[in-house]
């Protein structure tokens, strides 16, 4: 499946992949989620129904937010409700970067499809129950890489990197 949208994924990642446990991450680094909130802010986000009932804001504002769930004619208030993929992509802005935020099969499902990833990579390991796919070079170029920083709260070690999609 191809699609004419922008597509991002956005996710922060541990070292061995791992993204979360029991549906909640991992780790809390302030300028991680303040990062999430400045680049989808005024956009599309896109997310399963667990990740959705995960936040601790939601809908999430000033986002447009769409829920892909398999239940169908689910309604979930403040929310375009999408009941596959293609729906959800078909919901998308067209003329705006569309941000995919997990969680792990919806990350699966549109790893191919993206142009774009925006990862923040977290330099330790965590008992993880939830992994992002891997990231090769075959599919993926490093476009951007931050410094490594350090959280003041937790010390953990992170980075921001940007990857676009290998044109074949």
């Amino acid at each position: 499946m191809t699609s004419n949208k922008q597509i991002s994924i956005i996710v922060a990642i541990a070292e061995d992949y791992g993204i979360g446990k029991d549906n909640q991450l991992l780790w809390h680094i302030s300028n991680d989620l303040k990062r999430f909130k400045q680049l989808t802010s005024e956009h599309t986000v896109v997310m399963g129904k667990n990740t959705y009932f995960s936040l601790p804001f939601r809908p999430l504002p000033k986002r447009k937010n769409i829920v892909i769930t398999d239940v169908l004619n689910e309604v979930i208030p403040g929310c375009e409700m999408a009941y596959s993929i293609e729906d959800a992509i078909v919901k998308m802005d067209a003329d705006a970067e569309n941000f995919v935020m997990g969680g792990a099969s919806i990350y699966r499902q549109f790893f191919t499809i993206a142009d774009k990833l925006y990862i923040t990579k977290v330099a330790a390991r965590f008992d993880a129950d939830t992994f992002f796919p891997e990231i090769t070079e075959d599919l993926w170029s490093l476009f951007e890489e931050s410094e490594t920083y350090t959280d003041e709260n937790n010390g953990l070690k992170y980075s921001f990197c940007t990857y676009t999609k290998v044109i074949k």
